[in-house]
């Protein structure tokens, strides 16, 4: 008997993944690709760990398994965002024309006509000089709030638990704000500050 090898079998190759067309629409509502939580039903249970030394028979004779590369990761991560792209497409085409219908019947006192670029643009342009014209009156109410405010500061020794109290609710808002800024800039975490 001869030593022959065998060639190694060959792997298929995956076709590449397309984007969903937005029209026609598929009858079937299943997903291209499974959520992750369908993803977490389909994977099998990871290996338990146990806290054995390193000469251990059987943990050598286990196959290493390699763990997931952050390209793997992103490539799925990709995929589903593709797939709920692809779903929110659908549901726009489904029901984008219906509530643009409502919306113009609604607000139909709005539209000015004809409903032209033309008109957009000189709709604009009086948005622009009407809101530059309105400077100098903000200007002027800017300056009567602070003489207020300056009034109250001076007569502070006349002041009521009410007008303490506003201030106060004044005050811790504006810092509720400025948390709720804090937390958008650094991308929607709420660990990591110095408190």
């Amino acid at each position: 008997p001869r030593n022959e090898r065998k060639p190694p079998p060959r792997k298929e190759k995956k076709a590449p993944f397309l984007p969903c067309p937005a029209l026609p629409l598929p009858k079937a509502k299943a997903a291209p690709f499974p959520s992750s939580r369908q993803q977490a039903q389909l994977a099998p249970p990871p290996p338990p760990i146990s806290p054995s030394s390193s000469s251990d028979p059987q943990r050598e004779s286990r196959p290493k398994t390699r763990s997931r590369s952050p390209m793997a990761a992103l490539g799925s991560k990709l995929a589903q965002v593709q797939a709920k792209a692809c779903e929110a497409t659908r549901f726009a085409a489904r029901h984008g024309c219906a509530y643009h219908k409502t919306l113009m019947e609604k607000n139909k006192k709005y539209v000015v006509e004809p409903p032209t670029i033309q008109k957009c643009q000189e709709l604009s342009k009086q948005l622009f000089y009407t809101r530059l014209a309105s400077l100098p009156g903000r200007y002027e109410a800017f300056w009567k709030e602070l003489d207020q405010a300056k009034l109250l500061w001076r007569n502070r020794k006349d002041l009521n638990v009410e007008h303490a109290g506003v201030a106060a609710l004044f005050g811790i808002e504006l810092y509720g704000w400025f948390c709720v800024g804090e937390i958008v800039g650094r991308g929607f975490t709420l660990t990591g500050y110095n408190v």
